[in-house]
């Protein structure tokens, strides 16, 4: 067996990667733990590697874009954007997350005693990772962690090894010890021996439900703290007062953003009924408008999907919809000779259509139109996900009034979702637990040790 990393656009290999031998695993668990125990470099020299590692992404970005076209089909100008996000996050934590591991200091009792809560790294963390966003959902992971002290084991889709290993070589050049971070093409049988081993004390998972509940299940087991990001329905609310030419430029450009295969990109559109119609008319005009082809090619402005899977699971997510009574407002769909999809727009979804509780992991949208605010966030939180969400109204704080009321990990107002390394990342309900970025991003698998004096 090996990872096949096949090109979306001719259906053809573009390269394989071994699977790991168990020698190997054990090998690369033995290097970690070593690694791990020894602690050969300081905070300070880890982050001088980490800001090594940003200029890295940010030179050889088009190097990292083409990876990333030939393994998942991504846009080459997204494949840029994504390269320099994975700069923004690995220098972000290399300038604060020392200060963020600051001891902190406590008093207790009646005469004010001290105390001191410190920050130590925990050991070994198992990074799951998938393939829409190849780089920048890894350095989430590794770039934290890195700089905290504890070493990271990294287990790839297997449709982005490319992307995978081009990571690994700028580990290396940036200085990393081969004990701080390792690339290993596992088997399913593997990573459960992994997750099992007593020296990894923690798992970051990205990904679908399914998968994320399998692993959980795993680290639960092995009492291992885990951390699932697993996807999400994230609902877009368009109220009365929007700015109707920014909501809809927004809305369409977060829900298109690497070809619709994004958690937190906008998926139900859940729009007032007195603005419902000039909505949906932007918005067709801009789906309609879309190119599909090549990633290479400037001229494409809508990628290929991933996988002929994919797009394969999309046009029956569609068909069932409009079994159940859906109507395709914009009527899109599988396109050419590859994996293309142009944009869909679904409306009429009653809450007995499946498609109301799915994820749609690609260039379909869905249209509820409501009458109050009330009905716009109930039908917002009227599905098994909460990952991201945005508000689109003129009046600032009658968008925040209803984004507190909205059952999801972020919410953005008057702009489309996105990562940003500052705030934190996350969800509830099924879309998992656990933050990604910011303070508390690296927190997540540091042991917070109280230091208690006597009186």
């Amino acid at each position: 067996m090996s990872y096949h990393v096949i090109d979306p656009l001719t259906g053809a290999e573009y390269r394989s990667y071994p699977d790991a031998t168990d020698a190997e695993v054990d090998q690369a668990l033995a290097t970690s733990a070593q690694y791990f125990e020894e602690q050969p470099t300081t905070r300070f020299e880890r982050a001088q590697h980490l800001l090594k590692f940003a200029q890295i992404f940010d030179d050889q970005a088009d190097k990292f874009a083409e990876e990333a076209a030939h393994n998942m089909g991504k846009l080459f100008k997204e494949g840029q954007g994504e390269s320099h996000a994975a700069a923004n996050i690995t220098r972000y934590y290399a300038n604060n997350g020392a200060a963020f591991l600051t001891p902190k200091p406590y008093v207790y009792g009646p005469n004010d005693a001290h105390a001191q809560l410190e920050y130590a790294p925990t050991g070994i963390i198992m990074s799951v990772e998938p393939w829409n966003f190849p780089y920048t959902q890894v350095i989430r992971v590794l770039a934290p962690n890195y700089l905290a002290g504890n070493p990271v084991i990294l287990k790839h889709a297997s449709s982005v090894a490319g992307c995978a290993d081009l990571i690994q070589q700028a580990a290396r050049e940036a200085g990393m010890p081969v004990g701080a971070f390792q690339n290993l093409c596992l088997t399913h049988d593997q990573v459960a021996r992994v997750i099992a081993d007593p020296r990894v004390q923690g798992l970051a998972v990205t990904g679908s439900e399914p998968v994320g509940r399998q692993l959980a299940g795993l680290a639960g087991e092995n009492l291992t703290k885990s951390t699932l990001e697993l996807g999400g329905s994230d609902a877009c609310l368009i109220l009365d007062d929007a700015e109707m030419d920014n909501a809809i430029q927004e809305a369409a450009i977060s829900r298109l953003r690497n070809s619709g295969q994004t958690c937190t990109s906008a998926k139900r559109f859940i729009v007032r009924r007195e603005v419902a119609d000039e909505f949906v008319a932007g918005l067709k005009q801009i789906f309609t408008a879309q190119v599909v082809g090549d990633p290479m090619d400037p001229k494409t402005t809508l990628a290929p999907l991933a996988s002929k899977r994919g797009q394969e699971k999309l046009a029956q997510q569609v068909d069932l919809a409009v079994q159940n009574g859906a109507t395709a407002i914009v009527a899109g769909g599988p396109v050419g000779d590859a994996t293309g999809f142009m944009p869909t727009l679904l409306g009429d979804i009653t809450p007995d259509n499946p498609a109301s509780q799915e994820e749609f992991f690609g260039p379909v949208a869905q249209l509820y139109v409501v009458d109050s605010d009330d009905e716009a966030v109930q039908v917002a939180n009227a599905t098994p996900f909460g990952l991201a969400g945005a508000v689109f109204s003129a009046d600032e704080e009658r968008a925040h009034r209803v984004a507190s009321r909205m059952a999801t990990g972020q919410v953005f107002i008057n702009k489309g979702s996105t990562g940003i390394p500052e705030l934190p990342f996350g969800g509830v309900k099924n879309s998992g637990y656990g933050r990604e970025m910011s303070d508390m991003g690296i927190m997540e698998f540091m042991n917070a040790k109280i230091v208690v004096y006597p009186k």
